[in-house]
C-alpha cells in the first residue's frame, strides 16, 4: 500500500504546485492614479471613484494581477516612469520617447475642447482671433498632449507669454474662477463634472475647436519593472474588457451615453513591437 501510494501523493503535489504558481502567476505592481475630472476624483462620500479606478479594480480581477495603488501628481508619474521607478499608470498618451521606457495599450480616445468664457463671445470664437486679440490669458496643465492643433495654438500664445501653466486641471479652474485667465484646455471627462456647479457652468462656453484631433489613452506599463508576461496578461484582459462593453459600460456610468460613445475605440489595438 505504501508503494502505491507514492505515485497518487506525487500527482497531488504536482497539482499543488501548479494551483500555487497561477495563483501567484503575476506579481504585485504599484500602479498610480491621478485626479483629473471624472477619470479619478474623491465623491460627495468622500470615497474615490472614477473612470480609471473602475478600469483597474475590474482589471486586477480578470488578470490575476494584484495592485498597490496611490496617488500622484501628472508630473510626477511621467518623471517616475522614466526613472523606472514606477511600475503603471492609467489614461496615458503615448509619444516615441515614452514608448522607450512603457508599454501602452489603448482604453479610449477623446479630444480637447477650449473652455471659454462667455464674456469673450462672439469677439473670440475661434483659436485665430483668440490669438490676435493679445491680451487673453489661457491655462495650460503641465506635461499634457493636447493634440496637434491645441498644441501648436499654445506655443503660440506661450512665445507671447499668454500661458499660465499648471501642475493640474483643478489648478486651472480655481484660476478661471478668479479672473486670472480666460480660457481652458479640457477632456470631456474634465468638463464633464464642471457641469454640475451651476455658477461655474454660466461662466464658460464649451468650443469644439478641433474635431478632427483623436488622443488616444491607454493603460502604461513599464518595460523594465513589469515583466513582459504580466504585461501580455493584463494587455489581453483589459482588450477582453474592451470587445465585451465593461469598458462602455464603465464610460456610460460617468459621463453618459453620448459621451461615451465618443470615447470608445474602433477594436482593441495590437501589441505594438518594443523591448
Amino acid at each position: 500500500m505504501r508503494f502505491r501510494s507514492r505515485p497518487f501523493f506525487s500527482l497531488l503535489g504536482l497539482l499543488l504546485c501548479a494551483s500555487l504558481d497561477a495563483s501567484a502567476a503575476c506579481a504585485r505592481y504599484t500602479l498610480a492614479f491621478y485626479e483629473l475630472g471624472v477619470l479619478y476624483y474623491r465623491g460627495a462620500d468622500g470615497k474615490r471613484q472614477g473612470i480609471d479606478k473602475d478600469i483597474v479594480d475590474e482589471l486586477a480581477r480578470r488578470s490575476g494581477c494584484p495592485f498597490n495603488t496611490v496617488l500622484e501628481s501628472r508630473v510626477r508619474i511621467w518623471d517616475q516612469l522614466s526613472r523606472h521607478a514606477l511600475d503603471l499608470s492609467v489614461s496615458g498618451i503615448a509619444t516615441a520617447q515614452r514608448e522607450e521606457f512603457a508599454e501602452f495599450v489603448p482604453y479610449f480616445q477623446t479630444r480637447n475642447f477650449a473652455l471659454l468664457r462667455r464674456t469673450l463671445l462672439p469677439a473670440l470664437a475661434t483659436p485665430e482671433s483668440f490669438v490676435k486679440q493679445g491680451q487673453s490669458q489661457v491655462a495650460a496643465v503641465k506635461s499634457f498632449k493636447h493634440g496637434a492643433l491645441y498644441d501648436a495654438w499654445l506655443a503660440e500664445l506661450r512665445a507671447k507669454n499668454r500661458v499660465v501653466d499648471v501642475a493640474d486641471f483643478d489648478q486651472g479652474v480655481r484660476l478661471f474662477r478668479a479672473g486670472r485667465v480666460d480660457a481652458l484646455i479640457a477632456l470631456p471627462t474634465s468638463w464633464a463634472l464642471l457641469l454640475h456647479d451651476p455658477g461655474l457652468a454660466q461662466q464658460f462656453q464649451v468650443m469644439d475647436w478641433a474635431p478632427q484631433d483623436q488622443l488616444v489613452h491607454g493603460l502604461i506599463m513599464s518595460r523594465q519593472r513589469v515583466s513582459a508576461e504580466d504585461r501580455e496578461r493584463l494587455r489581453q484582459a483589459l482588450n477582453t474588457m474592451i470587445s465585451d462593453g465593461t469598458v462602455k459600460s464603465i464610460f456610460s456610468r460617468h459621463v453618459g451615453e453620448t459621451l461615451a460613445a465618443g470615447m470608445l475605440l474602433a477594436q482593441p489595438a495590437p501589441r505594438r513591437a518594443g523591448p
